[in-house]
């Protein structure tokens, strides 16, 4: 038996085991989703170490309720690849671009510019920067180097919805993560601006509530400037669901 042959069913018995394993989640049937752990116990979709990484089982309920074996699911800002290793463990086509990427299998693009032709992509996932609250790369043109208090971050965000809409199949789902933020006493209601131009393209279906865990915010210290300087940490993110209206081949009403 050769190297190759047992590599290969070796990496074929691993994704039958991780999409046999997922068929023991159910689906969400509330719009408040709350996952303790970045990838359910005993699996690894992504980096958990990755400065807001997505939750895996968001992504697993999404791609189970809005796609079908062999759709084509897109995500144009792939971060540590969760999208991607969720996707593929569902028997999805998966592709990643980032403007930095963290992995091999992810490519450098910006979210900009999609290289999809009009109607092609089957479900598109985004979990976007909400501000410049973290460093997301040394990109210059990064959107995540932009204050969500700039309107020239809605604006870079307005062409990356454009795209969204673009390149998506009629008929067929988007979903998009985002958070508000609270910084130096200034509130930004990010997710409902985010929502106003989402909405301006594309047809809302639900708006789920992810729990946030994990993060810097859960730190003792934190807790104790929310109550002293009477301010709400960000406890949760939005998760808007929204769906191409038109009919096949491109005509869109």
């Amino acid at each position: 038996m050769s190297l190759s042959f047992v590599k290969l069913r070796d990496a074929l018995s691993q994704r039958i085991h991780e999409f046999e394993s997922g068929r023991c989640f159910d689906l969400e049937i509330t719009t408040c989703w709350d996952f303790p752990y970045q990838s359910p116990e005993g699996m690894k979709f992504g980096d958990n170490k990755f400065h807001g990484c997505t939750p895996a089982l968001a992504i697993w309920n999404l791609l189970l309720r809005y796609t079908n074996p062999g759709d084509l699911v897109v995500d144009c800002m792939a971060g540590s690849g969760t999208t991607l290793d969720v996707s593929r463990a569902l028997g999805r086509r998966a592709i990643g671009l980032d403007i930095n990427p963290t992995r091999s299998g992810i490519f450098k693009n910006d979210a900009r510019i999609l290289p999809f032709g009009d109607d092609t992509v089957d479900f598109h996932f985004v979990d976007s920067p909400y501000s410049n609250n973290l460093h997301y790369s040394d990109e210059p043109d990064c959107i995540g180097k932009l204050s969500a208090n700039d309107d020239r971050f809605f604006m870079e965000m307005s062409k990356v919805v454009s795209e969204v809409y673009r390149t998506l199949k009629p008929d067929k789902y988007a979903a998009w993560i985002i958070s508000d933020e609270y910084k130096s006493g200034c509130f930004v209601p990010v997710g409902f601006k985010i929502f106003k131009i989402l909405n301006a393209f594309l047809e809302p279906v639900d708006t789920i509530v992810v729990v946030r865990h994990n993060d810097r915010s859960a730190n003792p210290m934190w807790s104790h400037r929310a109550r002293k300087h009477n301010f709400f940490l960000r406890g949760f993110k939005y998760l808007f669901i929204l769906r191409k209206k038109g009919r096949k081949g491109g005509s869109v009403e």
